[in-house]
C-alpha cells in the first residue's frame, strides 16, 4: 500500500528560483575563457544538478586543479552578479507554494551560502528557514540518495512518504534511489525525456504542482 505524502522536498535551483539558466550561461562563458568549449546542452548534461565539489572535480580533471580553483571562484562571482541583476522565482512557484498544505523543505546541491543569496533575493528564504538542507552536509551528493534521506530523517518523515520536486537528471535519480516519489519539472533547462523514469511524473508548469500532489499523480 502506497503511503500518503507527508513531506514535499524541493530542489532549489531551477525549481524554486530560476537560476539554472544563469548557471548554464556562466558555465558556457567560463568554458570559452579557459579552453573548454561547452554548448548549453553539454553544460546541462555535465554540471546541472550536481554539487559544487563534483563540478570542481570535473573541471580539475579536464583543466587541472589550479584552473579549477580559479574557475570555481569566477563562477561564484559571475553567478552572484547575475542573481543580483534580476533573479526571480520560477514562474508560478509562489502560487504553488501557497496552495500546498503539507510540510515542505529544501534539499539542494548548492551551498547554504548560495541558497541564502538566491532564496533571499527572491523573497523565498523565510518560507523555508530552518528546513534547508545542502549537499555539503552529506558524504555523497546527487545522484546518490544521501541528501534526500538526510532531509527526510531531519524532518522526521519516512522516505516512502516523501515526494521530491526536481528539475535535473541527477536529482530525479537521487529521489528514486532514496525510495521517494518524484515530480520532474521540465519547464526549465532539462529536457523532459531526461527526467522521465520509474516513480516519476514529468510536468511543465509549476501551477500544476498542487494538483499533482493532491491527486496522487506522483504515484505513477
Amino acid at each position: 500500500m502506497i503511503k500518503p505524502i507527508e513531506l514535499v522536498i524541493f530542489d532549489c535551483d531551477g525549481v524554486l528560483v530560476d537560476s539554472e539558466v544563469i548557471a548554464v550561461r556562466v558555465l558556457v562563458r567560463l568554458g570559452e575563457e579557459y579552453g573548454w568549449p561547452l554548448s548549453e546542452a553539454e553544460a546541462i548534461e555535465r554540471f546541472v544538478g550536481r554539487s559544487e565539489a563534483v563540478n570542481n572535480a570535473l573541471v580539475a580533471e579536464r583543466l587541472g586543479a589550479e584552473t579549477a580553483a580559479v574557475w570555481g571562484k569566477r563562477f561564484q562571482a559571475l553567478h552572484a552578479e547575475a542573481v543580483d541583476a534580476g533573479l526571480t522565482p520560477v514562474d508560478g512557484l509562489p502560487q504553488a507554494l501557497d496552495a500546498i498544505d503539507l510540510p515542505v523543505c529544501v534539499a539542494s546541491s548548492g551551498t547554504h551560502q548560495k541558497m541564502r543569496h538566491t532564496l533571499g533575493r527572491t523573497g523565498l528564504y523565510e518560507r523555508f528557514a530552518g528546513r534547508i538542507f545542502s549537499a555539503t552536509e552529506v558524504r555523497h551528493g546527487k545522484p546518490a540518495p544521501d541528501l534526500f534521506l538526510h532531509a527526510a530523517r531531519s524532518m522526521g518523515v519516512d522516505p516512502t512518504a516523501c515526494v521530491v520536486i526536481e528539475d535535473s537528471a541527477p536529482g530525479v535519480t537521487a529521489a528514486r534511489a532514496a525510495g521517494m516519489r518524484a515530480l520532474g519539472y521540465a519547464g526549465g533547462v532539462t529536457a523532459a525525456e531526461r527526467l522521465a523514469g520509474p516513480g516519476t511524473v514529468v510536468f511543465r508548469d509549476m501551477r500544476e504542482l498542487p494538483g499533482l500532489i493532491a491527486a496522487g499523480a506522483y504515484q505513477g
